[in-house]
C-alpha cells in the first residue's frame, strides 16, 4: 500500500506539471507569423478621421472628385459626375443604358478609347484623389450592390505615388460574374504586370435575399498586415513583408497613403449587360475611416 500511495502522488504531480506547461504554451505560443494568439486578439482603439453620410443632394466636392470618360479595362460605360447623386442619406451611383457621343472619337483610331463613336452606357466613379488619403487604419463602407449580369461595382484604393500596379491596389470589394472578391495587387519586374493576392466567394453561398440588403465591407490596415472583411467575416489577409515591388522606386506600395474609389463599371469582367434592365444602382450608406487612437 505504501508503494501505491507514492505512485498516486507522483501521477498527481505529473498532471499538475502538464497543466502548467499547457497554460504557459498557450500564453506564449506563435501563430506562425510571429504574432502570439493573445496579441493578435487585442482590440485596437480607433478614432474617426473621415466620414461621409451623404446627407446632401450631391456628393460633397470637398470629399469626392470624378473620373471622366472611358478609363480602364475596355469597359462599356462612359464615366461622368451626372450619374452620382444623394437620396435619403444614400450615395447613388447609377448605371444607365443610353447613347452619348464620344468627343474623342477618331474613325481611324486603334485605341479602344477613341475608336468607339458612341458610349452605350453611362455611370460614375468617385474618388478622394487629391482631396483625402490615408495610411493605416480601419476603413468601413456600408453599401448595397447590384449583382445582375454586366455589373462590376467596386470599393477600392490606390497608392498616391507611382504608376499601377507599383502604387498598390486594394480591392476592399469587387463584384463581377457571380463572385465577391477581396484582392491585393502590387508590382513585379515587368511594367504594368501585377502580382495578385486574391480571394473570391461565389454569390450562391449567401442567402437568397443577400443582394437586397446593405452590408459592411471593412479593411483593417496596420504596418504589418491588411485584412479585408465582409460583415465581420475575414475574407483575405496579406502580410506587408511580402508586398515588395522588385522594380520600382516605391519599395512597398502599402506603406504609403492611399486614396479611395467607389465606382460602378459595366461590361468587361462584369459580362454582357444587354439582357439587364436599367438603371442599375450601387448604393452607399456611409464611408467611415478611422486611425489607431493615439495616447
Amino acid at each position: 500500500m505504501a508503494y501505491m500511495n507514492t505512485m498516486g502522488n507522483y501521477k498527481i504531480l505529473l498532471l499538475i506539471l502538464f497543466l502548467i506547461t499547457g497554460i504557459l504554451f498557450a500564453c506564449t505560443g506563435d501563430d506562425g507569423d510571429g504574432i502570439s494568439p493573445i496579441e493578435d486578439q487585442q482590440e485596437t482603439e480607433y478614432e474617426l478621421v473621415f466620414e461621409d453620410e451623404f446627407e446632401g443632394d450631391f456628393p460633397n466636392p470637398d470629399n469626392w472628385g470624378f473620373e471622366n470618360g472611358f478609363v480602364r479595362n475596355k469597359e462599356l460605360q462612359w464615366y461622368r459626375k451626372e450619374n452620382a447623386y444623394c437620396e435619403n442619406g444614400l450615395l447613388i451611383i447609377e448605371g444607365r443604358r443610353e447613347d452619348i457621343p464620344n468627343p474623342n472619337y477618331d474613325p481611324n483610331g486603334t485605341d479602344w478609347k477613341t475608336s468607339r463613336e458612341f458610349a452605350h452606357y453611362t455611370s460614375s466613379s468617385l474618388m478622394t484623389r487629391g482631396l483625402h488619403s490615408w495610411k493605416y487604419g480601419r476603413f468601413e463602407i456600408k453599401a448595397k450592390i447590384d449583382v445582375r449580369r454586366g455589373m462590376w461595382p467596386a470599393i477600392w484604393t490606390l497608392g498616391i505615388e507611382g504608376e499601377w500596379p507599383s502604387n498598390g491596389e486594394i480591392d476592399i470589394m469587387e463584384y463581377y460574374s457571380d463572385y465577391i472578391l477581396a484582392n491585393f495587387a502590387w508590382g513585379t519586374d515587368q511594367r504594368w504586370v501585377p502580382k495578385w493576392d486574391g480571394f473570391k466567394k461565389h454569390i450562391s453561398s449567401f442567402p437568397a435575399d443577400w443582394a437586397n440588403e446593405f452590408h459592411v465591407w471593412r479593411m483593417d490596415w496596420t504596418e504589418d498586415k491588411i485584412e479585408l472583411f465582409l460583415d465581420d467575416e475575414l475574407l483575405n489577409t496579406v502580410r506587408l513583408s511580402k508586398t515588395i515591388n522588385p522594380a520600382s522606386e516605391i519599395e512597398n506600395p502599402f506603406k504609403q497613403p492611399h486614396y479611395l474609389l467607389l465606382n460602378l463599371a459595366i461590361g468587361s469582367n462584369g459580362g454582357d449587360p444587354s439582357g439587364t434592365t436599367f438603371p442599375a444602382r450601387f448604393e452607399v450608406d456611409y464611408v467611415r475611416i478611422y486611425r489607431e487612437k493615439r495616447e
